[in-house]
């Protein structure tokens, strides 16, 4: 019946080898070291009086310990600086790596690439990960703690040099909770609090006291928009530009006013150069610091989360209270936790061991409704930003009446920072989605609407493709096309960037020449449908007077503009490696459905 579900069945077999693949048996070792991993080991049924068994945990536990004294976890920081903490977790530098579409997409990459790909696209999204020599690809569910923490506190403030365009190829300074971090103003009054006895921290390993690092080093960049450059312009090793955010700033108002990609994203208006919010940078054993420049680690953008609320965003009494896959047992729709739910539980109702107490499932939706609560606010934020880019400027009327009806949209680029969209733009659906209605209300024309999957009727909707629906040939999409060369000539377009090869080993490989002395890579390119810094594209409708016959005016066109964070065609390319957490394709396709955001919406009186 379905383009989407037709496929799914087709490759039900691959999905379940798939997604066993990203699923092992024991969760990664969580940082609370010896305690918690014996109490996880034996929530799954493993004899811990096996004295080889007993030694390995303990073996694990030490590693972890390791790795927490190498890489601390955005947990340790939030004892100390609870706001941010609190804006991070939800934030889409938080979700980097928790993400299961973009790790299907990175696995298809490796494995269409033959792995050759490497550590290209995941060593931004986890570099902790990346740091810790964990495989390529896995399942989050067990990646260290750490690792799954994305673009974490350390990743930014333990970073002990400039770097420029490396597409996140950076080194993270490594140490304990003592060591140094690093940011934009000093240790001024970090010494002030050391010194003051109210505070009764401690800067030793080892001593009585708070725990607390020992100095705070000056990174000049961290404040400028060259530091986001690090990971925000993604240029391949053929030459291929598959993210150009840094670049198109460089060119634009913005950057020739001095406004920093912070002003705009880390400011008390996202989006918007609006100034920053003065209060305390941390709150010590509840005392907080001397008032700052404070910046909003929230980081608002198109990106937004489709997996279990358990999990996301990060949360240091659920990361206590359970594991990621015992998480995914809470039933969260069926109301779990909650007084309606359970005062009408039927006696003898069998639960998930973990949530077989009703106390454990009051306890869990305390967390599940913190975490909703902030993924609202999360969601508030992301449509200020967006609203910030675009804009729905003139609806003009070329023709109206019954020989046909001819006009035109006007959508506009306010911002005057980098194109709309920008960033990932080859995978970012924005688009407008246009009905004209008669004066009994009957549709007598549609643009942007979608098809059965989710996806809006272009060359990638699999409806289109199989020659079930129409292409939408007044589309208005502002999402970029990948170009991929073709074996004997010839450009076509891919969902993915990814060349097919004629030899049995597909391999990713560095140019052998200089890019610019062809003025483009070789194998692929990216056809840019973006709109520059202050400037405006038009979208031109017209309604053939056959779709008008038996109607009556006025006509009456509604106009939406629609961001949506990536389009369903994506899902259905990546799903053959299987979806973390369990997922199938369909839920991840109706979570990315939902999440979409209508940005402006007018309706206008076509005459």
């Amino acid at each position: 019946m379905y383009g989407f579900f037709r496929t799914a069945i087709l490759l039900t077999g691959g999905l379940a080898v798939g997604a066993s693949m990203l699923v092992a048996q024991n969760e990664a070792p969580p940082a609370g070291g010896h305690a918690e991993l014996e109490a996880l080991v034996s929530s799954q049924g493993v004899d811990l009086s096996d004295p080889v068994v007993s030694s390995r945990v303990r073996m694990l536990s030490h590693q972890t310990v390791d790795q927490e004294g190498r890489f601390p976890s955005a947990n340790t920081c939030g004892t100390c600086h609870p706001d941010h903490y609190r804006e991070w977790s939800v934030s889409q530098h938080a979700y980097a790596q928790m993400s299961p579409v973009f790790n299907a997409m990175h696995g298809t990459i490796l494995k269409l690439t033959n792995g050759t790909n490497g550590d290209f696209c995941i060593r931004c999204h986890t570099p902790v990960g990346m740091n810790l020599g964990e495989p390529e690809f896995m399942s989050n569910m067990d990646r260290h703690p750490t690792s799954r923490e994305g673009v974490t506190c350390i990743v930014c403030h333990r970073v002990g040099e400039a770097y420029s365009k490396v597409s996140g190829r950076l080194a993270i300074v490594e140490g304990d909770l003592f060591d140094p971090v690093y940011g934009p103003s000093g240790d001024e009054e970090l010494n002030r609090v050391i010194a003051a006895d109210e505070f009764s921290v401690n800067t030793e390993r080892g001593q009585a006291g708070r725990a607390i690092h020992a100095g705070a080093e000056v990174l000049d960049q961290i404040s400028r928009s060259g530091f986001c450059g690090t990971c925000h312009d993604v240029n391949l090793v053929n030459g291929f530009r598959l993210e150009e955010a840094f670049s198109e700033y460089k060119s634009t108002p913005a950057a020739a006013e001095g406004i920093s990609c912070q002003d705009c994203h880390m400011g008390i208006d996202p989006g918007r150069n609006s100034g920053y919010d003065e209060a305390p940078a941390a709150v010590v054993g509840g005392r907080p610091t001397a008032v700052r420049k404070r910046t909003n680690h929230l980081f608002a953008g198109p990106d937004y989360s489709v997996i279990h609320p358990g999990i996301f965003p990060h949360n240091i009494r659920a990361a206590e209270m359970a594991t990621i896959r015992e998480w995914l047992t809470f039933d969260v729709e069926a109301g779990w936790g909650t007084d309606a739910f359970e005062s009408a539980v039927p006696q003898g109702t069998e639960f998930p061991e973990r949530w077989r107490t009703a106390d454990d499932r009051y306890d869990a939706r305390e967390i599940i409704d913190a975490n909703l609560e902030l993924l609202a606010v999360a969601d508030t934020q992301r449509l200020q930003v967006l609203r910030a880019g675009y804009e729905i400027g003139d609806v003009t009327t070329r023709r109206a009446g019954s020989q046909g009806i001819e006009f035109d949209v006007e959508v506009k680029n306010v911002t005057n920072g980098h194109n709309v969209p920008t960033g990932f733009d080859a995978e970012r659906l924005v688009f407008l989605q246009v009905t004209v209605r008669d004066a009994s209300g009957e549709v007598v024309f549609q643009s942007g609407d979608r098809d059965p999957n989710g996806d809006v009727r272009d060359l990638h909707s699999i409806y289109v493709h199989d020659g079930e629906l129409p292409q939408d040939k007044y589309l208005f999409s502002l999402q970029s096309k990948f170009l991929v060369r073709m074996n004997r000539g010839g450009e076509r377009e891919q969902v993915l960037a990814l060349n097919y090869s004629p030899s049995p080993l597909p391999f990713l490989r560095p140019s052998t020449r200089p890019t610019v002395l062809l003025g483009r890579p070789v194998g692929a390119r990216k056809h840019r449908a973006t709109i520059p810094p202050l400037k405006s594209n038009w979208a031109n409708y017209q309604v053939d007077d056959d779709a008008l016959e038996g109607t009556q005016g006025p006509y009456t066109a509604e106009v939406r503009l629609i961001s949506q964070m990536i389009p369903v065609n994506l899902i259905h390319e990546i799903q053959g490696v299987g979806f973390d957490y369990y997922m199938s394709p369909r839920e991840v396709a109706d979570a990315v459905v939902e999440g979409a955001q209508v940005l402006w919406e007018r309706q206008v009186e076509l005459n």
